[in-house]
C-alpha cells in the first residue's frame, strides 16, 4: 500500500520536472540530434506530444494510482473480511484451537475466543446436565422396579393363600401400601423432570404468615420425625410476614426440610429460623449429620443433582427439589445458599421484605 503511495507522488513530480523549462531544452535538443529537426519543429513535437498535455498526463495519473488504490486497499480490507470469515467458521466448529487472526485485527480476536469460550461452557454445562439427567432415569427406573416387584410379591402371596393368618395378611397388605405409596411417588419424580424443564415460574404473591407457614410445615413432617425421634424446632417472631407466592415458597420450604430431615443424625433437632434483616427476610433450615463436602456445595443447586444416590430408594428424590427451590427463590428476587462444617449444615434463604 506504501509502495502505491511513493509510486503515484513520484509520477506526478516526474510530469512536473518534464514540464520545466531545463527539462523542455533537454528534450528539444534530443530530437534535434536524434532526428535532425530543426529547432522550431523539435519544439513544435514536444509541444504536441508533452507540454500542451501536461496536465492531462498528470490526471490521468491521479486516476490510475487513485484506481489502484482503491483496488489494493479493498482487496486489504476483503483479506480482513476472511479472516473474520474464517473465524466465525472456527467460533461454531468442532475446533478446540484459539481462534487466531492479523494483530490489526487483535481486538476481534480477542472478542471471538471470548464468545468461544462461553459457548464452550455452555455447551459443555448442557452436556453435564443431560448426563446426570440420564444418570437419573436409570436410578429412577431402578427404584421403581425394586417396590413394584416388592409389591407384585406380596400380592402374589396373599393371591395363593387365601387362608393366611390375619395378622400376618394385615402386615403383608401394609407393606404392599407401603410399596405402592414408594412407586407413587417415584412417578410423581417422573413427571417432575418433565414439567421443570418445560414451564416458566408464575408467581400469585400474597402477604404470607411466616411463623404460621413454618409452624404448620414442621407438623406435617412429623411423621417422618417420630421413628427416628427427630424434632423440628421453629424460631420465629409472631407477625413476621413477607409478600410473595405462599404455594411455591411452601414448597421450597418443604424441600429443604425434607433434605434436612433425611440427612440429620437420629435423635437431633432441626432448627428453622426466621428473622427481618435490613430490607430482607431470611429463614434459615439447620440441621447436624455429616457435614457436605465443599465440592458438591458448589454444585448442590443444580438439576438433578443428589448428594448420595444411594438414598434414593428411601428418602432420596429425583435430584430437583434444590434446584428447583432455588428457581423460585430466584423468582422473587432471592438468594439460597448452603453452608456445611462438622457441626451442622445451614441452608440460608434471603427473600424480600416488600414487593419491589
Amino acid at each position: 500500500m506504501l509502495l502505491i503511495v511513493i509510486a503515484a507522488v513520484a509520477t506526478v513530480l516526474l510530469l512536473c520536472i518534464l514540464a520545466t523549462g531545463r527539462i523542455r531544452a533537454g528534450v528539444v535538443g534530443f530530437l534535434q540530434r536524434a532526428f535532425g529537426l530543426a529547432a522550431d519543429d523539435a519544439i513544435g513535437v514536444y509541444l504536441a506530444v508533452l507540454g500542451n498535455h501536461i496536465g492531462l498526463y498528470i490526471l490521468i495519473a491521479i486516476v490510475v494510482f487513485t484506481l489502484v488504490f482503491i483496488s489494493f486497499s479493498l482487496s486489504w480490507f476483503t483479506g480482513y473480511f476472511d479472516e473474520i470469515s474464517a473465524g466465525l467458521d472456527q467460533l461454531v466448529g468442532p475446533s478446540d484451537a484459539d481462534i487466531s487472526l492479523s494483530p490489526e485485527l487483535d481486538f476481534m480476536e480477542r472478542k471471538l475466543n471470548k464468545i468461544k469460550g462461553a459457548l464452550e461452557k455452555q455447551k459443555k454445562d448442557a452436556q453435564e446436565a443431560e448426563q446426570r439427567k440420564n444418570d437419573l432415569v436409570v436410578y429412577l427406573a431402578h427404584d421403581i422396579k425394586t417396590p413394584l416387584t416388592s409389591v407384585i410379591g406380596y400380592l402374589s402371596l396373599l393371591d395363593e393363600a387365601p387362608d393366611m393368618p390375619a395378622e400376618q395378611r394385615a402386615k403383608y397388605v401394609g407393606i404392599t401400601l407401603e410399596k405402592a405409596y414408594r412407586l407413587e411417588q417415584l412417578i410423581d419424580e417422573f413427571f417432575e423432570i418433565a414439567r421443570f424443564n418445560l414451564r416458566s415460574i408464575v408467581l400469585n404473591k400474597a402477604i404470607i404468615n411466616l411463623p404460621f407457614m413454618l409452624r404448620q410445615m414442621a407438623d406435617e413432617f412429623y411423621p417422618m420425625l417420630a421413628p427416628e425421634g427427630k424434632q423440628v424446632v421453629v424460631e420465629a417472631p409472631d407477625g413476621l410476614t413477607l409478600w410473595g407466592d405462599a404455594d411455591k415458597l411452601s414448597r421450597v420450604f418443604n424441600n429443604i426440610l425434607k433434605n434436612a430431615i433425611a440427612y440429620s443424625y437420629e435423635g437431633s433437632a432441626i432448627r428453622i429460623s426466621a428473622f427481618e434483616q435490613g430490607e430482607s427476610v431470611v429463614i434459615a433450615f439447620a440441621n447436624r449429620g455429616d457435614p457436605v463436602p465443599s465440592a458438591k456445595l458448589d454444585t448442590i443447586f443444580d438439576q438433578f443433582f443428589r448428594l448420595d444416590a444411594s438414598r434414593s430408594t428411601h428418602s432420596g428424590g429425583a435430584g430437583l427439589g434444590l434446584a428447583i427451590a432455588k428457581e423460585i427463590v430466584v423468582a422473587h428476587g432471592g438468594t439460597i445458599t448452603a453452608q456445611s462444617d462438622r457441626e451442622q449444615t445451614v441452608f440460608t434463604i434471603a427473600l424480600p421484605l416488600r414487593s419491589a
